[in-house]
């Protein structure tokens, strides 16, 4: 009876399972790590981005801030930030076609044209910038080896963006004060669209000419002279220069600025424009009491000093203020394009 006993005993100790123990860890299956934890930590750090819009406070900020971009009439505040914003993104672009000291003076100009005219005049600028900056490239090391192409490899300095862009200033300051009141408003926002035709239409056929030119000759007597001569014109050039005038006229017209009407007077005017320009130049550069127009970036870097371009030759201070203007742009390259 006793051995009977002590069989069924030895038999449920051995049928028994066993227990496993705590204190050997290769003995539990494998799991995720974020199964054992009940508050697992995100291995995958948030951006700062993402970590700044779920702040408390940030949602309201970025709210307030596309409100202040998204002012009408424009204010200065939405033009600083607006312009900072598109700068800061666009500075991959900004780089190939502008040096260090010509990205602020480009700054400056985008402000000014963002509270004088909001993001259509901007979309405008920066239209001119990318057309002339890539017509710029076209052929560059051809040009070069010609020794006519822009100097940094067309990366253009604070005295050209400013001398570039004077007589729109102008325009934008007028507009910005009201000078003249509701009567002049249009006639500042047109002469602003035709200066940038004039400007874009005198780089494109330009830098055109110097690469396709064929045959280029001086407007006055029509001698033929090498690529690059101050005041020479090439078919070739001259169609692409106008061609351009007409695509930045026809985007101000979508972009609301101007009418149809309108984009012609700007075409018109920066075709007359140009070819003043060119029996200027080709007249008096060089001759005794004219060497300051080879210096000026109005003419050695063509910037056109975009004259108001609206028909404003029936003014009689038109053309004082066309030289006031050459003037102060020889100053300004003189002291900033080493920069």
């Amino acid at each position: 009876m006793k051995m009977a006993w002590s069989n069924t005993l030895l038999q449920i100790h051995i049928k028994s399972p066993s227990i496993p123990s705590l204190h050997f860890p290769h003995s539990l299956p494998k799991r995720s790590p974020f199964l054992l934890n009940p508050n697992p930590i995100n291995p995958i750090p948030r951006s700062l981005r993402m970590q700044f819009l779920h702040r408390p406070n940030a949602v309201p900020l970025v709210s307030r801030a596309m409100d202040i971009i998204q002012s009408s009439p424009p204010t200065w505040q939405s033009a600083v930030l607006s312009n900072l914003l598109i700068f800061v993104v666009g500075t991959p672009l900004l780089v190939a076609g502008l040096s260090l000291s010509g990205i602020c003076a480009a700054f400056l100009l985008g402000t000014l044209t963002w509270r004088a005219f909001g993001s259509p005049g901007f979309l405008l600028v920066a239209s001119y910038f990318i057309i002339g900056t890539a017509v710029t490239k076209v052929k560059m090391a051809q040009k070069e080896a010609q020794g006519v192409a822009e100097k940094r490899k067309g990366r253009r300095g604070p005295g050209s963006v400013i001398g570039s862009s004077a007589a729109g200033c102008v325009c934008a300051v007028l507009t910005i004060y009201g000078v003249g009141g509701e009567a002049f408003t249009r006639l500042w926002q047109l002469g602003f669209i035709a200066s940038f035709c004039t400007k874009l239409s005198d780089t494109v056929s330009s830098e055109i000419g110097k690469a396709y030119g064929k045959t280029t000759y001086l407007v006055t007597n029509f001698q033929i002279v090498p690529r690059g001569t101050e005041g020479a014109v090439s078919v070739e050039g001259t169609v692409a220069g106008l061609l351009a005038s007409i695509l930045l006229a026809i985007i101000g017209c979508l972009l609301g600025e101007i009418n149809v009407p309108e984009v012609l007077i700007c075409v018109i005017a920066s075709q007359i424009a140009n070819l003043g320009e060119s029996i200027i130049g080709a007249a008096f550069q060089g001759k005794d009491g004219f060497r300051w127009i080879k210096e000026s970036p109005s003419f050695t870097q063509k910037p056109v000093t975009n004259r108001f371009d609206i028909g404003l030759e029936a003014n009689s201070n038109h053309n004082m203020l066309q030289v006031m203007e050459n003037q102060l742009q020889q100053r300004i390259s003189l002291v900033l394009d080493p920069f």
